[in-house]
Formats: C-alpha cells, structure tokens, sequence
C-alpha cells in the first residue's frame, strides 16, 4: 500500500505546489490524478520518487516511511515512466529496456542471462520485440513511450508511476497501454497515472484524485466522482457525462464531452 500523509512542497520562497495531499492506494489498484495543466500532479509523482523533497509529510509504502528507503531500494520497489525521454546516446531498444535491471545488479557488474530472459520477455510483453534492434531515437513518440514501458516492467518494481501514459500514442497504441494498465494491476501492480482523459480514468481507474491549485479537490471511484458538475468547476470549463450502450460490447460505456459554446 502507498500512503501519503499531508503532504506539502513548495520552491523556496514560492507559494506552495502542495498542499494538505492525503490518499491510500491499495496493491493491485489504479489511481488516476486529473486535474488542469500546472496544479502539480507532476510535482507530486516527483516528490513520490524521492527527486523533490516535501517540505511537510510523508510517504509510507508497505508500512516504510519512503524518506528512510535508499534510491537503490526506492528503484527495487517503483518505477517511473516519464512524458517523454532526454536519452541523447543512440541506444539500441534492447539496450533501454535493459537499463530497468539496473537495479537489480550488483556494483559494477553486468548484466546476465537472467536479465536478458526478463528483457527480452518483457519486450515480447508490449509487441516491441520486433523492433529490439532499432536506434531508440529514431523511434516514434508512441514507440518511444512503449519502450519506456517495457523498461519499468523490466525494473520488476511493484509499483509503478505513470505520468500521462497515454500522451504521444495514437488511438490504437492508448488502447494498448490501457489494456497492460488494467492486465498489470489484476497481476498484482499497484498503479499511479497522471491523465488528461477522464475517459481513460472511466476505463482502467480504480480510483482517482481530482487535484486544483495544489491541493485535492475530489477523491473517489471514478463513477461517483467523474460527474458534469466536477469536470466543469476542475477544468473551468463546460463538460458533460453521456452513458451509452456498446451494443458490440454488450454493456453501458461512460465518455466525457467538452461543450463548445457559441
């Protein structure tokens, strides 16, 4: 289980990018932050990792508080994938996915057979295994960001952190992510995504966090939360829930609409 406990972080001499942030996620769950460009849902993943420091608070997983945990055992237990990658070096994919073992590796060894299965497995996991060989920059934004994927899963960490998951894939890629977000926590994941889809939130989210200026606005399942009256105070803008039947599915579906006015 992650907790966070009063949470609080600001720059020096800053108003604060933090403030009072209070939730528990449960193992094998999904949270979801939404919330408005600039209220600081990437700030928090940040402090979460241990890259930011909180000015007040403090994070528990599994019952430790995570400010005591060294970064090799802070990268045994989470992984990251980021928005996008500043890697410069022209890496083979393999070669990314592989950097996930580093955690696992003694210093100054390298990698073995073992740490080749479980890259190499995990690339065949996320369809990329077809493109193993190729320059990791001359890769597209979605393949970049399922080979980011295949190098947290290659972490063997438990927890995994995922901001904006979804951003630079097109529609067939997100709803591949989507589908390994929800297999990954029926195995057992526990999940932190940041997204600008409430959509998303309605497919794969367990629950989710709705943060403004800093602090949490709402916290809920995603179907007592997600509500026309939220979504339009949260994104200061007009927005509407429709309920409609997928009748290839054979079930209800919720989507989110913003409204154009004029």
């Amino acid at each position: 289980m992650l907790i966070a406990e009063n949470i609080a972080f600001y720059y020096k001499n800053d108003k604060p990018v933090l403030k009072n942030i209070n939730f528990k996620l449960e193992r094998g769950k999904v949270l979801c932050l939404l919330g408005p460009n600039g209220t600081g849902k990437t700030t928090l993943l940040r402090c979460i990792l241990g890259l930011l420091k909180v000015k007040k608070g403090h994070f528990l997983w599994n019952s430790q508080d995570m400010s005591k945990l060294s970064i090799r055992q802070r990268s045994q237990c989470m992984a990251y994938v980021p928005q996008s990658s500043a890697l410069s070096f022209p890496y083979e994919v393999k070669e990314v996915v592989l950097m996930g073992r580093i955690a696992h590796l003694a210093p100054g060894s390298s990698p073995g057979e073992k740490d080749m299965e479980i890259v190499h497995n995990v690339m065949k996991k996320m369809g990329i295994f077809h493109i193993k060989d190729s320059i990791f920059q001359n890769l597209s934004g979605g393949e970049k960001q399922m080979v980011l994927m295949a190098r947290a899963l290659a972490q063997q960490a438990t927890l995994l952190i995922l901001d904006e998951p979804t951003a630079s894939l097109d529609f067939a890629n997100q709803v591949s992510a989507l589908k390994m977000i929800r297999e990954l926590s029926r195995q057992g994941f526990t999940v932190l995504m940041t997204s600008h889809s409430p959509d998303h939130a309605f497919l794969v989210a367990d629950q989710v966090l709705m943060m403004r200026d800093g602090d949490i606005y709402a916290s809920g399942s995603p179907e007592d939360i997600i509500c026309e009256d939220n979504l339009t105070k949260l994104y200061k803008t007009t927005a509407a829930i429709c309920q409609t039947n997928v009748l290839s599915a054979g079930k209800m579906a919720k989507v989110c609409i913003p409204l154009i006015e004029g």
